[in-house]
């Protein structure tokens, strides 16, 4: 018999605030990170999510001494920090970085590669800061990373390589990415409207956000959420679009579903990608009605926060398990009207619920599709 998994801390960092209270107090009042910066020199403003640089470098400032660290760097240690100091690093725990693009920004006006932009760098910068004593992982496959580091972390404990591991996600808006994704043409005029008949693209965003994972809890832990089942499958369909048939997302809800033995009317809410891009979200909706899901309640929390890349699977997964312990499935903002050719069950507003079982999803370039099951425990 496999060993059961469990989340049991967590913490974010983002446009909303710098630890999950606040998050959730602003999902509650429905308030958005999107708005217009101006993240290009000589371009006009785009709508983004961006943490305030003044705000993170003073929080920073209040816990941390060294000062020899990148902004990206800095929102990965206050996200970290919390759950460092609760729970005990030994040496078989794990350290898992997810991330996209990671320190891409030191690129800029570079005419050398500095060293701190190669992941392995990043990751073992974070790793020695924190005393970590194993070798630590990265995750990067475009914007499942944050899905993916879940499922990396449970199955390597279930495998017994490690007893437990600490799982951070990260990315920063930058040139770089914003200049590859107005290149697709993707990068929505107004603020994004997953789902609906008028939207017109994606907002970026930017956050870091961080869990602990054990299969031994402790007896006075505020929560338990088991990974029940996960699964990544790749469509090979195109470099930055998906199946239009949602066969790998498909095929990962199906594999997740089956490990986790439970079946689609279990199902109490579905935190899905939801990027607001014609094709993302009509493939999610075929993908959702061939899984017989298309009743279950869904939101996207990409009107809030932007599409985060590789932080935004493990966000999403964070604030989905924070509506399970408080009862409350928070809405879909900005959609208004269906703009997909099957139906899908999109909160509308902020309503009380009793959530057991979370199904989270994410897609991204390349083809990639995962999805992961929680199973919330009362305690």
């Amino acid at each position: 018999m496999m060993k059961e998994i469990y989340i049991t801390d967590y913490n974010c960092v983002t446009p909303l605030g710098f630890d999950v209270e606040s998050n959730w107090k602003a999902l509650l009042e429905g308030k958005s990170g999107v708005a217009l910066h101006k993240v290009i020199d000589n371009h006009e403003a785009f709508f983004v999510s961006k943490i305030n640089s003044e705000k993170l470098d003073e929080e920073f400032n209040k816990l941390f001494d060294n000062q020899d660290f990148t902004r990206l760097e800095k929102m990965f240690l206050l996200s970290l920090k919390p759950l460092v100091e609760r729970h005990h690093i030994s040496d078989e725990t794990a350290f898992i970085l997810s991330t996209t693009k990671g320190n891409i920004s030191l690129l800029k006006n570079k005419t050398d590669l500095p060293e701190g932009v190669f992941l392995s760098n990043l990751v073992q910068k974070i790793a020695d800061f924190f005393g970590f004593k194993t070798k630590p992982i990265v995750v990067s496959n475009a914007c499942v990373s944050g899905v993916m580091a879940i499922a990396v972390a449970k199955n390597m404990i279930q495998a017994e390589k490690y007893k437990d591991a600490f799982v951070v996600a990260g990315d920063e808006i930058s040139e770089f990415v914003i200049s590859g994704f107005n290149s697709f043409q993707a990068i929505g005029s107004e603020p994004c409207k997953p789902y609906d008949k008028n939207r017109n693209g994606i907002n970026l965003g930017e956050a870091t956000a961080a869990i602990y994972i054990t299969s031994t809890p402790l007896e006075n832990e505020k929560f338990k959420f088991k990974v029940l089942g996960d699964s990544a499958i790749n469509d090979a369909n195109h470099i930055s679009g998906p199946s239009r048939t949602g066969d790998g997302l498909f095929a990962s809800i199906k594999n997740a579903m089956t490990e986790a033995k439970i079946s689609s009317e279990q199902i109490d809410f579905i935190s899905a990608h939801g990027t607001a891009t014609i094709y993302n979200d009509e493939m999610e909706a075929i993908a959702f009605n061939r899984m017989d899901l298309q009743n279950i309640p869904l939101n996207s929390l990409k009107a809030y926060y932007g599409h985060c890349l590789g932080a935004s699977g493990l966000l999403e997964s964070i604030i989905s398990m924070e509506s399970a312990l408080n009862n409350t499935l928070i809405t879909s903002k900005n959609f208004e009207e269906t703009g997909i050719s099957q139906p899908l069950n999109i909160i509308k507003e902020n309503r009380s619920a009793e959530i057991k079982y979370i199904l989270k999803t994410a897609s991204g370039f390349g083809g990639c599709n995962a999805a992961i099951i929680l199973q919330f425990e009362h305690l």
